[in-house]
């Protein structure tokens, strides 16, 4: 059983990159690790949580998005995105998530982050509605295969959680990312202030984008948590090999 701390971590050396997650829902489902772990990179294993770990579905807006400690990147700096994750953990005892995909409406974004550090990154249709305290994310993949994935979440936002359950951290309290590059792992950390999360309500789900990351049926099922958050403001660090 994982337990993680949900106190943020100060990071060692520079900061390469920031952004600001804003209008972010969180999905989950439970699964078996066994069904995931062929999507993880080499030298990690699935994170597991009472026996399960867990697929997240989860939209997002992407605010004032730089380098380092520089101005934010105009236009390019301020996109949509919905990824599916997996919870990963390494040899060393670092904990993260695995992207499986990142729809974005950013062409040019899609395109940087695969040459410069294989994240896999599509360019999708997107929008997002929102009315009161409802959320309505749309998505629709441009490029690359298979194109057309993608559909609709609903949510609504509800109060804050003042004393979040172990899975809820389990889920948030994710202060890096695994990734695959030049035929090596690496483990890339980021911080930011503690999460305010909230509860959360599916009011709606077409998705097909669970599947088209290789995890097909999972999305049929009532999903085991629903979150939503306020905004917070992220630092990257420098990538760490894994192996």
């Amino acid at each position: 059983m994982t337990t993680l701390d949900p106190r943020p971590p100060e990071l060692a050396g520079p900061r390469i990159m920031r952004q600001t997650w804003d209008q972010l829902a969180y999905v989950h489902w439970a699964v078996d690790p066994e069904r995931v772990a062929p999507l993880l990179p080499r030298g990690t294993r699935p994170d597991v949580l009472g026996g399960s770990t867990y697929v997240g579905l989860i939209p997002f807006v992407m605010r004032r998005a730089g380098f380092g400690r520089g101005p934010a990147i105009p236009w390019l700096g301020d996109f949509l995105e919905t990824n599916v994750r997996l919870y990963s953990v390494d040899e060393a005892g670092r904990h993260g998530v695995v992207f499986r995909s990142l729809e974005t409406d950013r062409l040019a974004v899609s395109l940087a982050a695969r040459l410069a550090f294989a994240t896999p990154y599509t360019w999708a249709r997107m929008s997002l509605e929102r009315e009161g305290d409802v959320l309505e994310y749309r998505t629709r993949r441009r490029w690359p295969t298979p194109r057309g994935a993608g559909g609709r979440i609903t949510v609504r936002r509800g109060a804050v959680i003042a004393d979040p359950d172990d899975l809820s951290v389990f889920l948030t309290a994710r202060f890096g990312l695994h990734t695959r590059h030049l035929g090596r792992t690496w483990w890339v950390p980021n911080t930011h202030a503690p999460w305010v999360l909230r509860e959360g309500e599916l009011l709606g789900l077409d998705d097909t984008l669970v599947a088209a990351a290789g995890l097909p049926g999972v999305v049929d099922t009532p999903p085991v948590s629903v979150l939503t958050t306020d905004p917070v403001h992220t630092s990257f660090g420098v990538p760490r090999l894994v192996r």
